[in-house]
Parts: structure tokens; sequence; C-alpha cells
């Protein structure tokens, strides 16, 4: 089972992997409500390194992105719940609109995303190069989202 620390916990837990050669990988999202395709994201990025850090957007940043009504849970519980996965080591909440001062802080060799991009249309993968990172996609095709899961439910309610 993966941790939930702060910023300070996760650059000493960081650092103390990378003592011990491990490899970091990166993944990060709003993970309001959970489907399928977040459950393939979290393994591909699992896959790409030793261990895996995941960054979970705060309640803030989830109503500015995603609009009125979410997140539907508060970030402590979305984070508790990530770190319940099986492939998760570590789970942090930040209050950034992106997470280009985290991969500045921590450096994960590889920077996970989902379908939903490509390497070229990742926004912080100008950062990621910038110290020597690299950028993959990692999950199966967006064919899952929690927009559409409310959209049923309200439906159906």
């Amino acid at each position: 089972m993966g941790e939930v620390l702060t910023e300070d916990q996760l650059v000493d837990a960081v650092a103390r992997d990378r003592a011990q050669g491990r490899r970091i990988a990166f993944a990060n999202g709003c993970f309001d409500l959970l489907h399928v395709g977040h459950v393939r994201y979290l393994r591909g990025a699992a896959a790409e390194a030793d261990r895996l850090v995941v960054a979970i957007n705060d309640d803030l940043t989830v109503t500015a992105l995603k609009g009125p009504g979410r997140p539907i849970f508060p970030a402590n519980e979305r984070a508790e719940i990530i770190a319940a996965f099986q492939p998760v080591d570590y789970v942090v909440v930040f209050s950034d609109r992106t997470v280009e001062r985290l991969l500045l802080l921590l450096k994960p060799e590889v920077h996970c995303k989902g379908p939903d991009y490509t390497v070229d249309s990742v926004p912080e993968r100008g950062v990621v190069q910038s110290y020597g990172g690299r950028t993959v996609i990692v999950g199966d095709e967006k064919h899952h989202s929690t927009r559409d899961v409310v959209a049923r439910l309200t439906r159906q309610g």
C-alpha cells in the first residue's frame, strides 16, 4: 500500500529511493471518480520505473479544471483511495495549475500521461526534457471518463 505524503516527505522518500538505485515514475490527475481507465493508467505508469509517485490535484484546482460540482470527493479521500492501489508507492496532493513545479522538484526519470495526449502534446514535456527525463503515454485508449460516469448517474438519478 502506498503512502500519502507532504511534498517535503515526498522529496525525502524519493531521495532515499534514488540512493538505493531506484528509478521514479510520475503520474498525475484529479482521480475524482475512479474507473477502469484510471486503473490501467496507474498500472502502465508503475511499469515504467521502480517507484510510482502520483500527484493529485487539490479541490480548488479540480473545480477550476472540471467546473462546478467537482470534485465529487475531497482531495484527502482521493489521495487515500489512490494510495491503496498496489502499483502506487507515494501520493501527494498539489495546488498548482500544472505539475511543472513538482516535476522540477522531484525530477522523475519518467513522466507518464494518459492516452488523451500524445508525447508531443504533453504540456510539461519541455520541463521533463530539460532535466533529462522522458515522457511516455500509458494506459488504454480514452474510452472512459469521469465526466461520462457522472452524466450516466445524473440521467439515472
